[in-house]
């Protein structure tokens, strides 16, 4: 087949031209930045550039776009522009050119304010019933893109998958407060309890996505390392998040405290990814309890070959560390555009401080 990857010089962008080019697929690589991984260089905001890149393709992966640390970078229209028009230009040029799939990468982050309960709530419990609420001008953006693939799949009768991914950015965390009270290994770690994927399980899905859609025509699915939760778990999350942890991956705490790691006091909100699983046959590979299995068994590296290949890159216009510099006060100075932030793997010991406020 061939294939047109919006964003082939970012981190899932990469990772699907990599994977799509071993398969033997031919790959139109689109970014704005020239990348190994790019054949194609310019901005989806240009519809007759599009259309070039568009033409004879079979289906299109769209990850290209603004990510939440671009809204201290990048002005409301900016986003427009990105996540809407670009969005826009993709589907005309695939419906003139008879694409046969349009898959679209979006995020958990269209969801919003319902992802944080009130005070006293149970977790909440996110499916694809949960109505989106975004907070900002990234998640509002997103949002409507997904509803233009919906449009274009009911007008137009093409088939369109909608990937609502969460965190798998190996950059660090973007609070300051968990930046300073567990290792980033330690907090991302946690994170696959409940809001985090490896790339690779990421990329598959995006791949039976390809597959599927012809049968499924319009769908949006969760993309997320399948939780040990269930929904009678809720109440105590918030309350006591590690005795739910305790009771649900016994072997857990052995491992954690072998690297003088902890768990977080509280989990408001759980990604639930039974509906792909189901719909699309996706069967992810890392969850919360292999990353144990494999401490235990002595693996340095806990994530996916194909997440150490791909490293870390930041994001054009800037890396993470430049956006959580920008906003942290006791940290003044940037660091330089184009600064490589090296990851800490997943499964290093490091030594952790207790924060006051827990």
């Amino acid at each position: 087949m061939k294939l047109l990857v919006t964003g082939s010089a970012g981190h899932l962008g990469e990772a699907l031209v990599r994977t799509l080019r071993e398969r033997g697929h031919v790959v139109v690589a689109l970014d704005r930045v020239r990348s190994p991984f790019t054949n194609r260089v310019g901005d989806i905001t240009n519809r007759s550039f599009i259309r070039g890149c568009v033409s004879g393709v079979n289906a299109v992966f769209h990850t290209a776009t603004l990510h939440k640390p671009h809204i201290k970078t990048h002005s409301r229209q900016d986003f427009v522009n990105t996540n809407i028009t670009g969005t826009l230009n993709l589907l005309e040029e695939a419906v003139m050119a008879q694409v046969e799939v349009f898959l679209y990468t979006s995020t958990t982050s269209v969801f919003g304010d319902a992802l944080t309960p009130s005070e006293g709530a149970p977790a909440a419990w996110i499916t694809e019933e949960v109505a989106p609420l975004p907070k900002n001008i990234y998640g509002m953006t997103k949002a409507a893109a997904e509803d233009l693939c919906q449009l274009f799949h009911r007008n137009h009768k093409l088939p369109s998958i909608v990937l609502r991914t969460s965190r798998f950015f190996p950059e660090e965390d973007d609070s300051r407060h968990i930046r300073e009270a567990y290792s980033d290994a330690n907090a991302k770690t946690n994170e696959f309890l409940y809001r985090r994927a490896d790339i690779e399980d990421v990329v598959a899905a995006h791949l039976l996505a390809l597959e599927k859609a012809p049968d499924l025509g319009f769908r949006k699915y969760i993309i997320s390392a399948t939780t040990p939760f269930l929904p009678e778990d809720v109440r105590e999350l918030r309350l006591d998040a590690p005795a739910v942890v305790r009771r649900r991956v016994p072997d857990y705490e052995r491992e954690y405290s072998r690297r003088q790691w902890k768990m977080f006091p509280s989990i408001s909100r759980v990604y639930v990814n039974a509906k792909a699983r189901r719909e699309l046959g996706w069967e992810p590979r890392h969850d919360f309890g292999s990353l144990i299995a494999r401490m235990a068994s002595g693996v340095d590296d806990l994530r996916s070959s194909l997440a150490q290949v791909i490293g870390i890159k930041g994001y054009h216009g800037g890396t993470r560390m430049d956006f959580i510099r920008s906003s942290d006060p006791s940290q003044s100075r940037q660091a330089p555009s184009g600064t490589i932030v090296r990851p800490t793997h997943l499964s290093r010991p490091q030594k952790t401080t207790t924060p006051a406020s827990h």
